[in-house]
């Protein structure tokens, strides 16, 4: 049979009747025969308690610490599930990052994978055990705790498929799948069956919450099959028909996939522009701006520069809100002064939508329907970004739900997706 990891969020395991019911939906799967790996998060709500007892002591506590506070969570919901697998009389071990073990760098709560040694895991696997693995976390070099940030559990969980060749890695979520756009704000929103890696890699990066993008790019790098499904179903569902449920990652496009020109409207509210006025137009500029940034960790995202006049410009680009004063102050005190630019603009009410379609490539005129409708809806569009198989605007985010409506509505998506 398949050997399957499956992952299961706060949510998901938020009580201890949610916990058992994880138990008899894992306990179905290897009494089919399955080979199972289970990967959950904290209980929810639990890691921010953990991180807000912390900051109660210090307003910047050490990175190294904070790992070790907010690991504890995981462990504690995978000791747990261990304990409701054997109550339903499944053999059933856990286990920390630490002792798989899963190896990550040292960056202290943003911690990438490195290796994972997955002897331990697979040996447990051969004499019939379904395995239990904490999510979010691992151990650097000298032996410390580390964590992935925030949503990293999606990584561990695709992260370990790979490690163990799984067949498939299984997302369970409070949600039933990847659908057009969100239903709070599209109640017409559809679920969709298929969505290719590309696809979901760039509703990821642009603001869906449906998977964390590093785990989506885990899977590209390892073409993981991953399935998004609802936990909140009944756990005694028949497989067949499990499997029929939720969304399909796939690598695999088709003629049919392509004839949807737009799959899904994707939107972040997180957005902050940042304008410097006066910059010289002269060779390395843009370097001379963004390298500091970037030595910051500040991502930058959306970039335009205005046409010169005068021998100056406008150099504009957005960055997470959140790290807006940071980005403010590395300007200020670095970029304006060796540039010479007369001043730096910043604006909190934007935000950013996309359309994102595998089908763009071949289809003409997607970008101007975009605009089109924006435009009837006197929305006035403030940065364009593209690439083959998205555009992306920066509108003023009190436009962000009629934009993500009226464009849902133009491609179709209420309904069978328009073909241009």
């Amino acid at each position: 049979m398949a050997l399957i990891v499956h992952k299961y969020g706060g949510t998901s395991m938020g009580s201890v009747e949610r916990i058992k019911n994880v138990a008899r939906r894992v306990a179905k799967w290897h009494a089919a025969g399955h080979k199972v790996v289970v990967v959950p998060s904290a209980m929810s709500g639990e890691t921010n308690r953990l991180l807000g007892l912390a900051r109660e002591i210090s307003a910047m506590p050490d990175g190294r610490e904070l790992d070790m506070i907010a690991a504890t969570g995981e462990q504690a919901s995978s000791g747990l599930l261990a304990l409701a697998l054997q109550a339903e009389g499944v053999a059933a071990r856990s286990y920390a990052g630490w002792q798989v073990p899963v190896r990550t760098d040292s960056a202290y709560t943003k911690a990438r994978i490195q290796e994972i040694d997955a002897t331990r895991v697979q040996a447990d696997l051969d004499a019939g055990r379904v395995v239990v693995i904490t999510g979010f976390q691992g151990v650097d070099d000298n032996g410390y705790i580390t964590t992935l940030g925030r949503g990293g559990s999606d990584t561990s969980a695709v992260a370990i498929a790979a490690a163990l060749g799984a067949d498939e890695c299984l997302i369970y979520t409070d949600v039933d799948g990847v659908y057009t756009t969100d239903p709070r704000i599209v109640p017409e929103a559809r679920r969709l069956n298929v969505v290719s890696f590309e696809e979901m890699l760039e509703m990821a990066s642009l603001g869906s919450k449906v998977l964390q993008i590093r785990s989506v790019e885990f899977a590209g790098k390892y073409r993981v099959p991953v399935r998004v499904l609802s936990s909140l179903t009944d756990p005694l569902i028949p497989l067949d028909e499990e499997m029929r449920s939720g969304t399909l990652i796939t690598f695999e496009e088709d003629e049919k996939m392509e004839s949807a020109v737009v799959s899904g409207i994707a939107f972040s509210r997180d957005e902050a522009k940042i304008t410097l006025v006066g910059v010289p137009d002269t060779p390395g500029v843009a370097s001379a701006i963004l390298g500091p940034v970037a030595a910051a960790g500040i991502d930058v995202d959306m970039i335009i520069q205005n046409q010169s006049v005068e021998g100056t410009t406008l150099f504009s680009f957005t960055v997470n809100r959140n790290e807006l004063l940071r980005a403010r102050q590395v300007l200020d005190t670095q970029v304006v002064p060796a540039i010479k630019a007369r001043e730096v603009l910043t604006d909190e009410k934007v935000c950013k939508v996309s359309i994102v379609g595998i089908g763009m490539r071949s289809h003409v005129g997607v970008a101007a329907l975009m605009f089109e409708t924006l435009a009837k809806e006197g929305i006035n569009i403030r940065m364009i970004s593209t690439s083959e198989i998205k555009t992306s605007v920066v509108i003023e985010d009190k436009y962000m739900e009629l934009a993500v409506r009226s464009l849902h509505k133009a491609f179709g998506l209420d309904g069978e997706p328009k073909v241009a």
